[in-house]
C-alpha cells in the first residue's frame, strides 16, 4: 500500500470518478485535472480532507492544492488510472481558459526539473566566488553542463510537452525540438536552395511550439489515409520532413522576430520606472498565483533569457516569498491558537524555500488584513528590485535558490550582498507590519482558529414549522457532522440572511447559501433534500459571493410547490457550519416560525 493511496482514492472519488478525468498534469503544488463535467466534483469534501490544502478552478483546470509533495501522489493517481488523453472528451471553455490551460500543460510538467536544474547553475554562480573550485576548474564544467542541458535542449523538452499536450506523438515533438536545436546547423551561414539563412533555436520556446501545432494535423492526415501497415514509420517521416524543414526556414525566423518585438514592449515598460514596475509586478503576484497566470510570466522570461536579454519583470518578484514567510512567522508569534500555531510551521518552511502555496491558501488568503500585509510587503521588495536592477540571468530554484538567478556573471558578489540586504529589510519591514496589525479576532471561521466568547442569536431564514436536525432527511446533516442546527419545514419560498454578514457561498444551483457574520459565526443554509440535482431549477439566487448582506435581507427564492411536484423533499436544514468552534450551538424552542423569530443560540 503506498503512502498517499487513502488519498489518492479520495481525490478520485470526489473529482467524480476515473470515468470523469479527461487528463492530469501536475505542477509544484497542485494536481490539474482536465475534468469532463466539474459538476460531478465535491469541492467541499475535498476541501474538509486534512491532506488537502484547498480546491481552485481555475484556468479551465480543477486544481486540487496538496503542498510540495504533489510529485509522490501524482505517482500514485497514475498508478490508479488508466488515461487516453488522445481520447477524452475536453469540456468546453473560454479562449483565456483554453490559453491558460495549453501554457499549464507545455510548461508545468517540467517545472520541477527546470528549477533543480536552475539551482545547479546558481550554485555553480557562488561555489566558485567562495573559493570552492574556480571557472576554469574541470568541476565547474562538468557541473555547468549539469544544469545548463536542460536550458541549452530546451526545445527538446517542450516539443516533447506540447505535442503530448496537443494529443500528437509526443516523440515526434520530442526529435522536432532535437532538430531545431541541432548543434552543427544553429548560428551558422546555411546555403538552403539558394537562400541564405543563419538561425539559432538553442534554448527558445515558440519556434518548437508553433512547428508541433503546423505538424499536428499533418500527423492526424496521414495517420488517417496511409495504411496501417506504412503508417506507423511513413507518418513520422513525412511529419519530420515538412515540419521540421518549414519551421527551421520560416516558422522560426518570423516567431523569434515576435518574441523579440513582445520583449522589447515589456522591457520599454519597465524602462519608464523600475521601481513603479517592481511595485506593481511584485505586489500584485501572488493575486497572479491565485489566478493561475503566474506561469505566462515564466514563459517571458524564458523568451527573454533565450534571446540573451537579461528579464527584470520576474527579478522583481524574487524575494515575494520572504514576505509571505515572514506574516506566517508573525502570527506564528503572535496566535495562541495551538491549531494555527501547527500549520504556521510547515507554511513558513516551504514559504522560505518558494512553496508559498500553503502559507496563501491555508493561512493569508482566509486573513485579509494578512493577505493585504504580504502583498504591501512583496510591493516593498520589488521597489527596491527595480531600484537596485535586479534581473534575472538565468533560470533557477525558487524562494532560497531563487536568489542566484539574479547574480550577473560579472561582480556576483556585490548584487549578492544587496540581494540579502533586500531579504532581510523585506522580511523585517513585513513582520513588523503583521505582527503588529495582526488581530486573533479576525480569523476566519472557517479555520478554527480560536473560541468565541460571545453569546449571539441567528434569527430565522425562513417562514415554517422548525424540527430537530436529527429528523433531517439527510444522514450527514441529520448525523450533526456537518454542523449543528435544525430543520425547517417551509411555508413559503423566500430565504433571509439570520443576520449581518457576508455571503461565503452561493452554490451554481441555487439550492444553497453559506454566510458569515463578522463575529465569525457562519451558517449554512440547504434548502430540500438532493435538490442539487434540479440543476438550479425552480431556484433564484438574489446575492453573490462576497456581497455584504442586512439581517433580513432576501438572499434567494424557489418554487414550494414545484420542487415537491418534481418529487422532491423541501425541508430546509439550517446549520452552524463552525459548530467546533463553539461551546455550544442551542435550539430553543420548537414549531412555528416566522421569518427573524429567534432560532439559534450560539455561545463561546
Amino acid at each position: 500500500m503506498g503512502k498517499y493511496e487513502n488519498l489518492v482514492k479520495e481525490i478520485i472519488k470526489n473529482v467524480g470518478g476515473s470515468d470523469n478525468i479527461a487528463d492530469v498534469t501536475h505542477c509544484v503544488t497542485r494536481l490539474r485535472f482536465q475534468l469532463r463535467d466539474e459538476k460531478k466534483a465535491n469541492d467541499e469534501a475535498l476541501k474538509n480532507n486534512s491532506e488537502i490544502i484547498t480546491v481552485m478552478h481555475s484556468a479551465g483546470q480543477y486544481q486540487v492544492v496538496i503542498g510540495n509533495h504533489v510529485p509522490d501522489v501524482y505517482a500514485e493517481l497514475l498508478q490508479k488510472l488508466d488515461l487516453h488523453p488522445q481520447q477524452a472528451t475536453q469540456k468546453k471553455m473560454k479562449l483565456k481558459e483554453r490559453a491558460l490551460d495549453l501554457i499549464s500543460g507545455i510548461f508545468m510538467p517540467s517545472l520541477s526539473v527546470l528549477c533543480a536544474c536552475g539551482m545547479i547553475k546558481g550554485l555553480n554562480t557562488i561555489l566558485p566566488y567562495i573559493g570552492a573550485y574556480t571557472a576554469e576548474s574541470g568541476i565547474y564544467a562538468l557541473i555547468n553542463a549539469i544544469g545548463d542541458c536542460f536550458f541549452y535542449f530546451f526545445p527538446i523538452v517542450i516539443g516533447y510537452n506540447t505535442a503530448k499536450k496537443i494529443q500528437m506523438n509526443p516523440y515526434i515533438g520530442m526529435i522536432i525540438g532535437a532538430a531545431l536545436c541541432y548543434p552543427s546547423i544553429n548560428g551558422t551561414d546555411l546555403d538552403i536552395f539558394g537562400m541564405a539563412v543563419n538561425v539559432s533555436y538553442t534554448s527558445t520556446v515558440l519556434p518548437v511550439i508553433i512547428t508541433c501545432f503546423v505538424a499536428m494535423p499533418i500527423e492526424h492526415f496521414l495517420n488517417k489515409v496511409l495504411p496501417d501497415v506504412i503508417k506507423s514509420f511513413m507518418t513520422p517521416t513525412i511529419v519530420l520532413l515538412i515540419a521540421v524543414i518549414l519551421g527551421f526556414l520560416f516558422i522560426g525566423p518570423i516567431v523569434n522576430q515576435a518574441s523579440e518585438a513582445i520583449s522589447n514592449a515589456l522591457l520599454s515598460v519597465y524602462g519608464l520606472s523600475p521601481v513603479l514596475a517592481g511595485i506593481l509586478f511584485a505586489g500584485l503576484w501572488q493575486v497572479f498565483v491565485i489566478f493561475g497566470v503566474h506561469i505566462t510570466f515564466i514563459v517571458l522570461c524564458m523568451m527573454n533569457l533565450s534571446m540573451g536579454v537579461a528579464d527584470p519583470l520576474l527579478g522583481s518578484q524574487v524575494f515575494v516569498a520572504f514576505a509571505t514567510s515572514a506574516v506566517v512567522l508573525a502570527i506564528l508569534v503572535r496566535t495562541k491558537n495551538k491549531e494555527l500555531r501547527s500549520a504556521c510551521i510547515p507554511a513558513f518552511i516551504s514559504g522560505i524555500f518558494g512553496i508559498t502555496e500553503p502559507a496563501l491558501y491555508g493561512i493569508t488568503i482566509s486573513r485579509p488584513m494578512m493577505f493585504v500585509v504580504s502583498c504591501i510587503g512583496s510591493a516593498l521588495s520589488g521597489a527596491i528590485s527595480g531600484f537596485l536592477g535586479f534581473r534575472y540571468y538565468q533560470m533557477a530554484g525558487i524562494g532560497l535558490f531563487e536568489i542566484p538567478a539574479l547574480l550577473p556573471p560579472t561582480d556576483p558578489g556585490t548584487v549578492l550582498m544587496q540581494c540579502v540586504i533586500c531579504t532581510l529589510v523585506t522580511f523585517v519591514v513585513t513582520f513588523l507590519l503583521a505582527f503588529v496589525l495582526y488581530k486573533e479576532k479576525e480569523v476566519s471561521a472557517t479555520q478554527g482558529d480560536a473560541k468565541k466568547t460571545l453569546e449571539e442569536t441567528i434569527g430565522s431564514p425562513l417562514k415554517g414549522e422548525v424540527r430537530e436536525l436529527s429528523s433531517a432527511g439527510d444522514d450527514a446533516f441529520a448525523s450533526g457532522a456537518l454542523g449543528k442546527g435544525c430543520v425547517i419545514l417551509p411555508s413559503d419560498g423566500s430565504v433571509y440572511a439570520p443576520f449581518d454578514g457576508t455571503v461565503l457561498v452561493m452554490f451554481p444551483t441555487g439550492h444553497a447559501v453559506g454566510i458569515v457574520d463578522d463575529q465569525g459565526c457562519e451558517v449554512l443554509i440547504h434548502v430540500g433534500i438532493n435538490t442539487v440535482q434540479l440543476e438550479g431549477k425552480y431556484f433564484a439566487p438574489q446575492v453573490k459571493v462576497g456581497d455584504r448582506v442586512k439581517k433580513g435581507q432576501l438572499l434567494l427564492t424557489f418554487d414550494n410547490e414545484k420542487i415537491q411536484e418534481a418529487g422532491y423533499s423541501t425541508e430546509t436544514i439550517v446549520v452552524v457550519s463552525n459548530t467546533k468552534d463553539f461551546s455550544r450551538v442551542l435550539l430553543p424552542t420548537q414549531g412555528k416560525v416566522e421569518a427573524q423569530d429567534s432560532l439559534l443560540i450560539v455561545q463561546g
